[in-house]
């Protein structure tokens, strides 16, 4: 039986991404959905691209927009300097693509553009890499930055008192539209987690690769996960980022 495999934040840790797909030991016939950011972190971000590319190519993907991949789509486009994106991991990205040709940065550019916002499965489970803001619903966003730059829905999340019910008025209208939502974008690092963490019906499956974490692989079915090493160990003479 087909599974759906939803992978959290990779930043560059392309040998972590490998070694937890390994370690999850994936099928022909298996689905796989991004959650996002690809880049900007260990020294492999052009090469992880380059894998996902070959890797949709034999598999069912949906590969999410996460922030930083945006912010690199804007880079390759000529977009003006970023200081601040320097500051988070822009400058690996920047090393990882020196001596990439042009013909190579174009299928690049088009990998970026093809990212999709957000994704709603047939069962009405909800996958982007930050979240949404409207109580409406995602198609209701007035600024679609929300899905893949937001942390309000998982500050939310973390922050709903378990005994209010979806019943009530006080809980919060966003979370009603689904059964499940997955999102990464926040590493679970900042709570004390390194596995993927479920607060009401949110799922967080940023385990902090970009810092001290691991990559993870999580069967959305069943909730049984894989992960990597921390991909700091699989990287040791790399700093990674540090905000």
């Amino acid at each position: 039986m087909s599974r759906t495999l939803v992978i959290g934040d990779i930043h560059g840790g392309l040998k972590g991404l490998k070694q937890a797909l390994k370690r999850a030991e994936i099928k022909e016939d298996d689905k796989f959905v991004f959650i996002g950011d690809y880049v900007d972190g260990w020294s492999e971000s052009a090469q992880t691209v380059d894998f996902l590319i070959e890797f949709g190519r034999k598999y069912s993907c949906i590969l999410l927009r996460g922030n930083h991949d945006d912010l690199v789509q804007q880079w390759l486009e000529g977009a003006d300097f970023n200081a601040q994106w320097m500051r988070h991991g822009g400058q690996s990205t920047i090393d990882s693509y020196k001596g990439y040709s042009d013909e190579q940065i174009e299928m690049h550019k088009e990998f970026y553009t093809n990212l999709v916002d957000y994704h709603i499965d047939t069962n009405y489970r909800f996958f982007a890499h930050a979240g949404f803001q409207n109580q409406n619903g995602p198609e209701y966003e007035w600024h679609k930055t929300s899905f893949y730059w937001d942390r309000t829905l998982w500050e939310m999340a973390i922050a709903i008192d378990p005994s209010i019910k979806k019943e009530d008025p006080k809980y919060p209208k966003r979370l009603t539209h689904f059964d499940e939502i997955y999102i990464g974008h926040t590493p679970v690092t900042r709570i004390g987690e390194t596995k993927p963490v479920k607060a009401a019906n949110v799922w967080n499956v940023d385990t902090g690769a970009a810092f001290k974490g691991p990559v993870s692989v999580m069967d959305i079915e069943t909730k049984e996960y894989w992960q990597s090493d921390p991909v700091w160990k699989l990287y040791p003479d790399e700093k990674g980022r540090n905000d």
